[in-house]
Order: structure tokens, then sequence, then C-alpha cells
């Protein structure tokens, strides 16, 4: 991997032939692009199909006046691109983006575009903590946020792969972790912590990445929110 500095106002990310172009906390780099050992596991075929049955969707089963209320949202909500700037998603970007966590995690796809031209309010109190003794993480949020107190609101968790405890810097592999519903609970409402086993064995002093999408019940769905934690013994 090398280290860059492009002229004044040159801007590069992506990949191009054998090359990729992008940028950590100390800069811009680039690194040979290099193709997964195995790019078909059963989860990434799962979101592929996903896709590929939601742009079918989009042309086949939502009305005209369907895809003009997601082409509307999209139009109205603003989205930053790799390089911070301000940009605009299509309807299609917005309609597949909202639906692909609910149908993750076994909810209906919806159709119609999102009732306010904004996306959810990402997780403010994430929180989790894991143990070696139990393999089991305990995830925390705010159990009176909107998302919680509403019917259709829902939280969905992604662990990612142990890591050293000096690493500080993880993107990726993320895999489904666990899911909250709004008004799940007895109380009717969620309890703000679950218990729910890390999907691959850790061990004291591995550190550990947790992120979190919100997804509202008007099918808005926020960014993430993303926390690193050590593992307890």
């Amino acid at each position: 991997m090398a280290l860059i500095r492009f002229p004044e106002g040159q801007q590069r990310s992506g990949s191009s032939g054998g090359t990729v172009f992008s940028h950590n906390r100390y800069g811009a780099y680039i690194r040979p692009r290099t193709v997964p050992v195995n790019p078909n596991t059963d989860r990434q075929v799962a979101i592929r199909n996903f896709v590929q049955n939601l742009t079918i969707a989009w042309g086949a089963v939502l009305t005209q006046n369907q895809r003009d209320g997601w082409d509307l949202y999209a139009s109205l909500v603003d989205w930053q691109n790799k390089f911070g700037d301000t940009v605009h998603l299509t309807g299609l970007n917005h309609f597949i983006r909202s639906n692909v966590p609910r149908l993750q995690i076994g909810l209906a796809r919806r159709d119609d575009m999102p009732e306010e031209p904004y996306l959810a309010a990402a997780e403010q109190a994430l929180g989790c903590s894991a143990s070696e003794a139990t393999q089991n993480a305990t995830t925390a949020y705010d159990q009176t946020a909107a998302w919680a107190t509403e019917a259709g609101g829902f939280q969905v968790f992604y662990a990612g792969i142990p890591q050293g405890g000096s690493i500080k810097f993880f993107n990726g592999p993320w895999r489904l972790l666990d899911a909250q519903f709004g008004q799940d609970a007895p109380n009717g409402e969620p309890s703000g912590s679950h218990i729910v086993p890390w999907p691959w064995p850790i061990v004291e002093g591995h550190r550990l990445w947790l992120r979190s999408r919100i997804g509202r019940a008007d099918g808005r769905l926020s960014e993430f929110a993303q926390i690193n934690f050590l593992c307890d013994a």
C-alpha cells in the first residue's frame, strides 16, 4: 500500500484496472486490487439475491406513482460521497437501501416512499460488551428512541470479525448479529439491552466492532452507528 498526495483539487476513489484508490485518516493511498478468496458465501449470495429481487420489483411491481415517490424522496435527502461532497442518490438506490435490511430480518418489503424527507436518526447510545467465558455479547441502546416506541420500527446490529487488541481500523467483513423491534417487549418497549452469541470465537483482549442501523416504520433507514471495544475474560 502506497500513501500518496494528489495535486490540489484532485480526488480519486474506487478501482481502475488492477489499482484501488482510497483514503483513511492518514491520507490518500493506492493498493493493488485483490479478489476475495471466497466471494460467494451463502450470506453474500443472499444479499445479492435481495438486491436483484428488489431491482426487479422496482420495474415490475411498483407503480409509476410509487417510483416517482422514491425519486422525490431521493431528491430531498442529502448524501455524503466518499470525498464528503453532498450528492443525491436515485430513487432506486434508496428503495434498495431501505429494503435490504428489512428483508434480512424477515420484514416485508416496503413499496411506498418514506413519509418524512430525511434519513432516520442513527443510534446515539450504542454500547456493547462481550465475554470470552460466555462467548456472548450484550448490546445496549436507547430504548426511549422513536424507533423503539413505534410498531414497525427496528434496529439491526452487525458484528465485525475479531481483531488483535492493537488494531484500531476496521472496515469489514460484517455479519448480521441481531435485530431489535419496536414495541416487542412485554411492557411495550425494548429493554435497552440484549444478549446474543458473537458469530466468531472470541478471547479476552480481542478488539470487537459493532455497528447498527435504525429503520423506521415509514421506510426511512439511518446511517451506521459504530463502536469498538475489547473482549472481557
